[in-house]
């Protein structure tokens, strides 16, 4: 044999055994088809003895083989992926709850993928029809508006979870989240018992049904005790740190601050305590504020916070067993799991 065979068939076998085991290795070794080794790892029943099926299992650890998902998806019309979409991937009260529903899906077996939709409705439909077009086995949504790529995808598409916002469409699809009317109107309630009736409100956008629950529940309670909001004395923000900074200056115009002000999240309560700082105003002892959703980041950058509390661990844990219930195909999965919400009393108010 030639020295340039030689290193040919050298190379070939090098090749071979760096390369990634194949369905076809595993069949080699426990000594069975591929059609055999196929069947068991898709759980396929009465297909296989028990001991003819350990054999497969062992070759598989033996060899570190990993089936390749993409023609499983394909076959099955369905990947082992769940999508969630979330409107801002930098505010910590969405990226813990992601955190949370990750760790969840992943003990059901399944992978997650993340889309930060920048509450941008267009960015909503093009993530979720990308979704759609890897074959993904659900979809969570935190934070949804009404588009028509979510339509579309309640008509005909995989199981959907809504998370903190309910479907902004009529469907039947789960929702886990808590009463946001309810703590709105709890705040009003603390805000009375402190004797605060020249109120203000910073709520966030009412495309979305928590924030505009929120208010509601804030702004109905404090008129049924006759002290009705003013309307200059309410104001529509994003949810950010800016936007509570920029659109909180509507509060001042007229010249006189509000006794107490509630703000849609924890971010525009932020906002609106560095207006207050720049504007000489002492917190709560001029103006009290309040937040909502006890965002992580309170602990060490806002130990001052009053704030709404949303159990995020619990929150993301319930998520994940409405999902693994819908891929499951169960008949029990609720419609409305709403969990409890309480009121964190700190300085600010």
């Amino acid at each position: 044999m030639s020295d340039t065979s030689s290193t040919r068939r050298r190379n070939a076998m090098r090749t071979r055994s760096s390369a990634s085991p194949t369905i076809g290795d595993v069949a080699r070794a426990a000594g069975v088809s591929t059609a055999t080794v196929s069947r068991i790892l898709n759980g396929v029943p009465n297909k296989a003895t028990d001991i003819t099926a350990q054999r497969v299992h062992d070759a598989v650890e033996k060899l570190r083989y990993r089936p390749v998902q993409a023609g499983r998806s394909l076959s099955m019309m369905r990947s082992a992926v769940v999508a969630l979409l979330t409107p801002d991937n930098r505010n910590a009260f969405y990226a813990s709850i992601a955190d949370a529903v990750q760790r969840g899906i992943s003990a059901t077996g399944n992978a997650m993928t993340l889309c930060n939709t920048r509450e941008d409705p267009a960015s909503q439909d093009a993530y979720i029809e990308e979704m759609r077009s890897h074959l993904v086995s659900g979809i969570v949504l935190l934070g949804a508006v009404r588009t028509p790529g979510l339509e579309r995808l309640l008509d005909d598409g995989p199981p959907v979870v809504f998370v903190n916002r309910k479907c902004p469409v009529d469907s039947d699809s789960p929702f886990v989240g808590i009463d946001n009317y309810g703590a709105g109107r709890d705040v009003a309630r603390y805000f009375l018992d402190k004797g605060y009736v020249d109120c203000a409100a910073l709520h966030g956008p009412c495309m979305s049904s928590a924030s505009r629950e929120r208010f509601e529940g804030f702004r109905d309670a404090m008129a049924a005790a006759g002290a009705a909001l003013a309307g200059d004395r309410i104001v529509e923000c994003d949810l950010t740190i800016e936007s509570g900074y920029r659109q909180s200056q509507r509060l001042f115009e007229r010249g006189q601050a509000p006794r107490a002000v509630f703000c849609g999240n924890d971010p525009i309560a932020y906002g609106l305590h560095r207006r207050c700082q720049e504007l000489k105003f002492r917190v709560p002892d001029d103006i009290a504020i309040f937040g909502f959703d006890d965002n992580p980041l309170n602990e060490w950058l806002a130990p001052w916070l009053s704030t709404v509390h949303v159990p995020l661990e619990e929150l993301g844990r319930q998520v994940s067993d409405v999902m693994r219930r819908l891929l499951e195909g169960s008949n029990e999965v609720p419609a409305r799991t709403v969990l409890a919400h309480t009121l964190t009393i700190r300085s600010s108010a």
